[in-house]
């Protein structure tokens, strides 16, 4: 690990994935809470933001293959809408080891791209709404603030409108 990304706050191998992308000063803005933020909500008030500026990482299983799909805190996926988008017979939430060993991180703490292997990514479109996001940094207890389109690009992201919609 290189002494830029240390102290960050951010989880060693997510601030080491930062340097590399040249998002350096985004070590700085990554913000540490005492109580997790392992949920959108609880993510949401401990930073004072809108439940809808909170990126959430999740892994899905598309025919037994990992697919991350970012999404805004205060929306669902729709599995079938991820289904259709990927041409998979069926997509599944991903169990916790299949998110460890996919991304390296637990649950709570999964930042949208520095994961231990390629996966394909999917951005909902909602998530462009905003000036500014914040997603986990690695750790249940860290995150940090980047732009929906910085995010997008560094995640390698496909833009999809996977959104669950209100009945």
């Amino acid at each position: 690990m290189t002494t830029t990304t240390e102290g960050s706050g951010a989880h060693p191998r997510f601030a080491e994935a930062l340097s590399d992308a040249g998002l350096d000063g985004l070590l700085d803005r990554v913000r540490r809470f005492p109580d997790a933020t392992r949920t959108a909500g609880e993510a949401a008030a401990a930073i004072g933001c809108e439940l809808s500026q909170i990126c959430k990482s999740l892994i899905f299983a598309a025919d037994g293959v990992p697919v991350l799909v970012l999404m805004d805190g205060a929306s669902r996926v729709d599995v079938e809408l991820v289904r259709r988008e990927l041409g998979a017979a069926k997509v599944t939430r991903a169990d916790a080891n299949v998110v460890r060993e996919t991304t390296g991180y637990a649950i709570g703490g999964v930042p949208p791209f520095g994961h231990r292997t390629r996966t394909r990514v999917l951005a909902d479109r909602g998530l462009l709404a905003h000036e500014e996001v914040w997603a986990a940094a690695g750790d249940p207890h860290a995150v940090f603030p980047i732009a929906p389109d910085a995010l997008v690009a560094h995640a390698g992201a496909t833009v999809v409108d996977v959104r669950e919609l209100a009945e």
